[in-house]
């Protein structure tokens, strides 16, 4: 996973110091690889032991490791991957379309990137096998969540998704060993989604995370984490982007699901010509 895909995701839970890390990380990353710890500190105005924890929040051992992801992603990145701008109340048309493809595209590939192999395929490993799946989500996470549902359900899953938090709780304490829950929150901090996921801990359910990347209230409880992105700073695209993010996942999981199960594929193939008929007439 890319440095710079890393710093921006946990931008937001970042303490002043180490905002002012990632910025010059960010803005100047050529200049990171040519610094020791107690340079960069010196040229941003921080400690060196702020350097050292910055490093080890991003989840390298120390800032020489760090450096070298810092020069990995500049060899391997894409350039202008950042949000192309924020959209304006006076934008034109063509201008606020370009912005918001642009955003899109961006936190696609940044979704992407935070989420490898391993960890998708082992969420599809353990939706494969479980009894029931409560799908937990509020505001536009329930949304996300309830398309999830259906996709399953095409798949002879049994999986659940209400809106309603207190629902949730409910089913929560309903579940068993045998069951999965997929939590959704694009903070991982919303406190409807905890409460489900405390409940289901309780009830010794799996737990498969999709929160913004780090430890989060919602992903700690997790057997499996996987990330959604939205860009910083930017209040008009943010609930946008966000289920642009998670609905990438999602569709991830669902394919991923489909590839791996015949009578999954089966059991599609029979919906959608079920649909198919009753649309003819």
């Amino acid at each position: 996973m890319s440095a710079f895909v890393k710093i921006k995701a946990v931008k937001d839970s970042l303490s002043a110091s180490e905002c002012k890390l990632a910025e010059f990380t960010l803005d100047s990353p050529a200049a990171v690889r040519d610094l020791s710890s107690q340079e960069l500190a010196n040229v941003v105005g921080v400690s060196q032991s702020s350097v050292v924890k910055f490093a080890q929040k991003l989840g390298y051992k120390g800032y020489p490791a760090f450096k070298l992801a810092v020069i990995d992603a500049l060899n391997r990145e894409a350039p202008d991957t950042q949000l192309h701008g924020q959209i304006a109340l006076n934008d034109s048309f063509d201008t606020m379309a370009d912005k918001l493809v642009a955003s899109k595209i961006s936190v696609l590939n940044e979704t992407r990137s935070l989420n490898d192999r391993v960890m998708v395929e082992a969420a599809v490993e353990r939706l494969k096998n479980a009894r029931r799946i409560l799908i937990c989500g509020v505001g536009g996470s329930a949304l996300v969540s309830k398309d999830f549902a259906y996709k399953l359900q095409k798949l002879g899953m049994a999986a659940m998704a209400e809106g309603d938090g207190h629902v949730q709780l409910a089913m929560a304490a309903t579940l068993s060993k045998d069951d999965v829950v997929l939590a959704i929150s694009e903070s991982g901090e919303t406190r409807e989604v905890v409460n489900v996921v405390e409940e289901a801990v309780r009830s010794n359910a799996t737990i498969i995370s999709l929160t913004r990347y780090g430890d989060t209230p919602v992903s700690q409880h997790a057997t499996v984490t996987l990330y959604s992105v939205a860009e910083q700073r930017a209040a008009r695209l943010s609930s946008i982007l966000a289920k642009t993010s998670q609905e990438l996942v999602i569709d991830m999981l669902f394919i991923a699901l489909t590839q791996s199960s015949r009578s999954g594929r089966k059991l599609l193939e029979k919906t959608n010509e079920v649909v198919s008929r009753f649309r003819k007439g």
